[in-house]
């Protein structure tokens, strides 16, 4: 397939837009290999400073827009300066400009939340206030359904700096996505795994996504080799979820689906911020029509008022939100 691919190609090199975060790094350098193993051709990477990643003192949720962490690679795309973009998958809007598309998505790691704690805290464990570091207005809405009384404290950065404050107890425990700290090599750091039956994930957690032109069938074929169909099955159906209601990181919604057999499962939440109301809802359905599930499980949670709960939020003050 090598062969067929370069014959079809006149390219001599390809590059990589990428966030320069070491977790971004890392997954590009990832696909990097990867495609240099399939085309047999040199891949560079082309760091990108993005506007989430320029804004580190504000909470997500008070930046505003879509793309925060994507735009940018996205108009070197359009540009064609780059031919490729490689993302988190929690990270991507749900709509993308004309003319691009996820091609692929590689194998999912553990999509749970992690905790981090120098003192080796659990959510059940935490002490009357404690403090809970996160900037995820889904966790901060399932945190304070099952712990009312802790204190949410913003935590921006990087991965090593947000897992730093809790270790040295500037925070007593840090709420971070399991698959980033284990492909840093950090697993050792994490003190316990939030299960699903407590908290969702957010759409895509655990996924790489490969960005591409449309027009661009030589780097369709490349990432044909890449993807992961069962991955790229399930975060198709929690991306739908996401966007029939017009999700971001502006509300608390979380969805995450899995194989079991040639069966779809998935589970998905819609919650109030101040954690007094989280709708919860499970679905199974054939495999073959991620769609449909995906469709099926915005129809019951719109049934059970989640229209209701998104617009109230949307419509409030954001400082309110977290203080509350």
């Amino acid at each position: 397939m090598r062969w067929e691919i370069q014959l079809a190609s006149s390219r001599t090199k390809l590059v990589i837009g990428t966030r320069g975060s070491k977790l971004a790094l890392w997954q590009s350098e990832y696909i990097k290999g990867l495609v240099e193993e399939i085309t047999g051709l040199p891949v560079a990477l082309k760091i990108i400073k993005t506007t989430g990643d320029k804004i580190l003192d504000v909470p997500l949720a008070k930046v505003g827009g879509k793309g925060l962490f994507t735009k940018e690679l996205e108009v070197e795309l359009i540009a064609e300066t780059v031919d490729l973009c490689v993302h988190s998958m929690k990270d991507v809007p749900t709509e993308l400009p004309d003319g691009l598309y996820i091609s692929a998505t590689p194998a999912r790691v553990d999509p749970r939340d992690a905790l981090v704690s120098g003192a080796g805290y659990s959510l059940d464990t935490l002490p009357q206030g404690g403090r809970v570091g996160t900037s995820s207005l889904r966790r901060i809405a399932q945190v304070r359904a099952l712990r009312p009384d802790v204190e949410i404290v913003d935590v921006r950065g990087n991965l090593d700096t947000r897992m730093r404050k809790a270790e040295i107890g500037e925070v007593d425990v840090v709420i971070l996505a399991s698959a980033g700290i284990t492909r840093m090599g950090w697993a050792d750091r994490i003190t316990g795994y939030i299960p699903t039956e407590q908290m969702v994930s957010a759409v895509g957690q655990g996924a790489i996504g490969i960005e591409i032109r449309e027009t661009d069938e030589f780097m369709r074929d490349v990432c044909a080799q890449i993807c992961d169909a069962d991955t790229f099955t399930c975060v198709t159906a929690e991306r739908v979820v996401m966007r029939k209601l017009d999700g971001g990181c502006q509300v608390p919604i979380g969805a995450y689906a899995r194989l079991e057999g040639d069966t779809l499962v998935m589970d998905a939440i819609v919650g109030e911020v101040d954690g007094s109301t989280i709708l919860r809802h499970h679905l199974e359905g054939p495999a073959i029509d991620p769609i449909a599930l995906g469709e099926a499980m915005v129809a019951q949670l719109k049934a059970m008022g989640a229209e209701e709960i998104l617009s109230a939020i949307r419509a409030s003050n954001v400082d309110d939100l977290l203080e509350t």
